[in-house]
């Protein structure tokens, strides 16, 4: 248990007063029983959960708390219906569809004008609020712990038992504080902040953890900044990653469609950790000091500074990505493109990578450039700006939104053998593809390297931008 319960009573973490909320009772085990109050499902596991539990003779306990989305797998090109590139896949689709129906949960179809990736929609549509506890088969649910949720992934045996029973058995996670000082230099977004963290710590660095996220730069980001931070914390093997709800918080869910019309709530504004509250690990990252960020090799800790050089790693990880040690990271020729996913591919995510590619054409050198908006409201807003022109002018492909090729699921992909720059969140072997080199870094950085054809420093770009 952590060690503000054991040694200072009256002291708490952000996370021990979701917990103890939450909280129903201690198993013989040392477990305890959690009651969940959001469930999110999609089209992937969706309908193998859902039918499992029709097949028991079981219902979903509250139908008004459990959700289901399209997102992994739908077609991101215009015109999509329940298309599919992933072979077999329309079946995922179909099933989803009639299961969900079935259990009359909320759908939200290929086809809805409110469809988009889980942890896009949840948090623009205020399903994800302060406090609560929301789950789904993904290990990016905790994206949505930037709204002060206590949100993680689970496996598809346990989206049926959470939502016939409601709850979760679940061991208590320790906590770890992760602290970004001061303010962040022009150019440097919280995709970088991540990467510095996994980078400096390990990709395990945060394994059984909670990780909360705090200090003056985290404060300073937006609610989608936040998000980003949030969703990189599996990556960081954390449980999952949480910010403390503050105005910003407040002001981002005000008129969302689930989020309730009064913010006085007293359990929401005692959403913080209290000043002598002790976490069982902390660390702290002057901001100041943090450049844009790329990954050079097959793991997301496998990152350095855009100015830096690929340091020496695992063998195995230098021979898949071709780059000795010592080679500068920056200048390393790219062929293809991609801005999308839970990570990256939000409203202010593409507002920034436009504003870098506004009035300039990218590299012959890219073969496929792709934008795939998070969510079907973030495409409409970016049309409404204008956005997806600058896109189209650049050389992009704009497209409808949806996972696409953040993963590799058997369908669409890069060609054989190209590097990638991407704003997505794993670069593991064949993560997008079989024999594809996967970069990842902010969207800024995926613009600028675009127009490069090589990966390429942001700041260089943002002249015209500033």
């Amino acid at each position: 248990m952590p060690t503000s319960e054991n040694t200072h009573p009256a002291a708490k973490t952000l996370f021990d007063r979701i917990w103890d909320a939450h909280r129903i009772a201690d198993t013989a085990g040392g477990a305890s029983l959690v009651a969940i109050d959001r469930i999110f499902l999609h089209e992937r596991t969706g309908a193998s959960a859902l039918k499992s539990m029709a097949a028991s003779g079981r219902r979903v306990r509250d139908p008004a708390r459990t959700f289901a989305v399209m997102d992994h797998i739908v077609d991101t090109r215009p015109g999509r219906g329940d298309s599919t590139l992933m072979a077999g896949g329309q079946g995922f689709i179909t099933e989803t569809r009639a299961a969900a129906i079935e259990a009359g949960i909320t759908l939200f179809d290929v086809t809805d004008r409110d469809q988009g990736i889980t942890h896009v929609i949840s948090p623009e549509l205020g399903i994800a609020l302060p406090g609560l506890t929301l789950v789904a088969p993904d290990s990016h649910t905790c994206t949505q712990g930037a709204l002060g949720a206590l949100a993680w992934g689970i496996g598809s045996s346990e989206a049926e038992h959470a939502m016939v029973t409601g709850t979760l058995r679940l061991d208590r996670p320790r906590t770890m504080r992760v602290a970004f000082t001061g303010a962040l230099p022009r150019g440097v977004t919280a995709k970088d902040m991540a990467l510095a963290l996994i980078a400096r710590y390990g990709a395990g660095g945060g394994a059984g953890h909670v990780v909360e996220f705090a200090g003056e730069a985290v404060r300073a980001l937006g609610i989608e900044g936040r998000m980003t931070l949030c969703n990189m914390a599996t990556e960081f093997s954390a449980m999952t990653g949480i910010v403390a709800p503050d105005e910003t918080t407040f002001r981002y869910l005000a008129g969302r469609r689930y989020a309730p019309d009064d913010f006085d709530d007293p359990y929401w504004h005692a959403l913080h950790s209290d000043d002598d509250a002790r976490f069982d690990r902390e660390i702290a990252i002057d901001a100041a000091s943090l450049a844009p960020m790329v990954t050079w090799g097959t793991s997301p800790e496998h990152a350095v500074a855009i100015d830096g050089a690929v340091p020496q790693g695992p063998a195995r990880a230098h021979d898949y990505i071709g780059l000795p040690a010592g080679t500068p990271i920056a200048g390393t020729p790219v062929d293809a493109a991609f801005l999308g996913s839970c990570t990256n591919a939000r409203l202010s995510d593409l507002q920034r990578a436009a504003a870098i590619l506004r009035g300039r054409r990218i590299s012959p050198a890219i073969r496929k450039a792709l934008v795939v908006p998070g969510s079907s409201a973030v495409r409409r807003a970016a049309e409404a700006e204008g956005l997806d022109q600058v896109f189209r002018d650049a050389g992009f492909e704009w497209r409808e939104s949806g996972c696409s090729l953040c993963f590799y699921a058997g369908g669409e992909g890069f060609a054989p053998g190209s590097r990638t720059i991407s704003s997505t969140n794993r670069n593991f072997e064949g993560r997008q593809g079989p024999g594809i080199r996967t970069h990842i870094a902010s969207p800024e950085t995926v613009a600028a390297s675009a127009l490069a054809g090589a990966i390429a420093d942001p700041r260089r770009w943002m002249g015209d931008a500033a």
